[in-house]
């Protein structure tokens, strides 16, 4: 098996959901007591979540191509940003190093095509929904991306930074996130990203009536796929 190399952290309660599915699903395929060789840098997200209010994307990539080297010099034969969020700075992670990125919006669009769909809601933090560096991705993949207005992406990101981010799933949050998808659906969505490695934390693919892509899980699918080629 090759080994995979994780930046993690951000959080640290989506990284373990990383963890789990890759084990889980390297278990599945190969049976018995087998599991996955994963080597992971975990790295303080207070420190990342202050450099993103500050909006200081230069610091950022110098934290995450040190934290990428330093996988790649541990044997890492393929790295993940364990974060949507942080795929913002994913071309220069991948300059910094010789061995591949995989990107989550790579597997999320394999996902979104091989359903047959080509308009989808989008769901994630401030900078995952309003910022161009997934949405751009998916439609260099024949895909458009729908968020919703200011009032509900400002609710996702409090109950992403908030609550989830700090293992708090509250029942109220769940049925916001719920009426969000539906909301998208009006809007002509076919389905919808979890796109915020925390959200499957509160929402499941089909909650609000529409198909749903957990960026997570497929991600770790991709590092699974990777790891046993």
């Amino acid at each position: 098996m090759k080994k995979i190399g994780l930046i993690g952290g951000m959080s640290w309660e989506s990284t373990a959901l990383y963890y789990q599915h890759i084990n889980r699903e390297v278990a599945r395929r190969r049976g018995g007591l087998h599991s996955a060789p994963l080597q992971l840098v975990s790295l303080n997200f207070q420190e990342i979540a202050d450099l993103q209010k500050q909006g200081d994307w230069a610091r950022m990539t110098e934290i995450l191509q040190t934290a990428a080297r330093q996988l790649e010099h541990s044997g890492a034969e393929a790295l993940l940003i364990c974060t949507n969020t942080m795929h913002r700075i994913a071309p220069q992670v991948q300059a910094a190093c010789a061995v591949p990125l995989l990107h989550i919006a790579d597997a999320t669009a394999d996902a979104v095509l091989a359903a047959g769909l080509s308009q989808v809601g989008l769901l994630g933090t401030r900078f995952t929904m309003e910022q161009a560096f997934i949405r751009d991705h998916l439609a260099a993949r024949g895909i458009q991306c729908l968020v919703p207005e200011e009032t509900g992406r400002a609710e996702v990101h409090r109950i992403i930074f908030e609550e989830l981010c700090q293992g708090q799933v509250l029942a109220a949050s769940r049925q916001n996130l719920i009426a969000q998808v539906q909301q998208l659906a009006a809007l002509g969505a076919q389905g919808v990203i979890l796109g915020c490695t925390e959200l499957t934390m509160s929402l499941q693919p089909g909650d609000g009536g529409l198909p749903g892509f957990d960026t997570t899980a497929l991600h770790a699918m991709a590092a699974v796929d990777f790891c046993l080629s």
